[in-house]
Parts: structure tokens; sequence; C-alpha cells
């Protein structure tokens, strides 16, 4: 048996069989592609931001200097946590009807303080492109009645509503194919080198003075 093989042996059986080893990739694609559109339930995902307003003497306004806003930037932490509170999202179920768990919806949910701003950002995932969109939207409504409850501050504004996208977010089948082939080629390409090295058939002269330690003293030329 052979424990090691020339370089430039294996790429030439590479190159032999080449077109089994694309094959190999191209099969794995074709899998992850059938998987990707006929198993994997889709996801979708909608977008909403929100301002973090700051109580006036008179009125609320948006903040304008950099103590109060590194104030809000803090406070925009608080306020994330309050999002995902059990409070929040149990009112929000209740609310739109849904079928699922407090648990559930808070993994579909996504909150994120924009980097030197006032602003937050969530993002709901969901295989319902609808339900995501009224979960985006309503969860403001109730997190700023809330908020103001909690705290005795003044709430948030709303700068984007949620819509519904039609093109979902997961799975990403171009990817998914891509990765599945590239995968699929490196396969090949292990059994091709598994194959040779459990080959313990005599080829060549050299094969028989590197492997019996004997010398080749004529060769038979084919006919």
């Amino acid at each position: 048996m052979q424990d090691t093989i020339d370089l430039k042996e294996l790429l030439k059986i590479i190159k032999n069989r080449i077109w089994m080893i694309i094959c190999i990739g191209l099969i794995f694609g074709i899998i992850s592609g059938v998987v990707s559109q006929f198993l994997i339930t889709p996801e979708y995902k909608s977008s909403t931001t929100l301002i973090i307003n700051k109580e006036n003497e008179d009125s609320k306004t948006q903040l304008s200097n950099s103590d109060d806003l590194n104030y809000v930037q803090k406070l925009a932490y608080t306020y994330s946590e309050i999002i995902t509170s059990r409070t929040v999202l149990t009112k929000t179920i209740d609310k739109l009807n849904l079928d699922m768990s407090y648990k559930k919806l808070a993994s579909c949910i996504e909150v994120t303080n924009i980097s030197n701003t006032q602003i937050i950002k969530i993002d709901v995932e969901y295989r319902n492109p609808k339900i995501a969109r009224d979960i985006c939207n309503t969860i403001p409504t109730i997190f700023d009645k809330e908020v103001q409850r909690i705290m005795k501050v003044s709430g948030v504004e709303v700068i984007d509503k949620a819509v519904a996208s039609s093109i979902p977010i997961k799975p990403n089948k171009k990817t998914n194919v891509i990765l599945a082939s590239i995968f699929g080629i490196f396969v090949g390409i292990c059994i091709t080198i598994i194959e040779v090295l459990l080959n313990t058939k005599i080829k060549t002269t050299s094969d028989i003075k590197e492997n019996l330690g004997m010398n080749v003293l004529g060769v038979i030329p084919k006919q």
C-alpha cells in the first residue's frame, strides 16, 4: 500500500478525473438547491427605527448638545432591554393574537443601537412577512407606553415604519448552492486522494522498485 504520493502524480490524477469531481460538486449543489427551495421554510425581515427624545422644559425636543447625546445613548441600551422584555412582548402577542410564546417571539427580534446616535433599530424575522411587519410596528406603540410608565420619561418616535418584504432573507439559496458545490468538489478531491492511497496495484516500473525493492530488467511493450 502506498503511504505517500507524489504531488505531480496527484495533480495528474485529479486532472484526469476533473469531470468526476465537478459532477460531485454539481450533485451537492443541486441537492442544496432542492433542500433550500422545498424543505427549508423561508423567513422574512421587517425593520423599523426609533429616535429617543428627552423631555424639555416646555416640549419634547430632539437632543442638541454632546452631554445630552451621551445620556440618551446610554438610555438607548436600557430601552433595548425594555423592548425585548416579557411585558412588552406579551402585550404584543395578545394584541396581534399570535400563536407563539414570549421566548419564541424574543428569538425573532433583534434590537440594535445605532452607533453615535439616539436611534434604535428593531428587526423582526418571521416566516410570514405580514406578521413580521405587524410585530415590528406594534412593538414601538406598546414600548412607548411602557417606557413612560416605568421610567417616567418621554417616549420615542418612529422614524420609519416597517413594511412587509416580498423577498425572504433565509435561506440564501444562491450562497447555499455555491458553498455546497465547493464542498462537493472538495469531497471529490478527497475521494480521489483516498482511492489513490488505497490502490495497491503496480502500474509503472518505478512502483516495482519503490514497493518491492526490485530492479526492473526489462519491459514488454504493448502490442
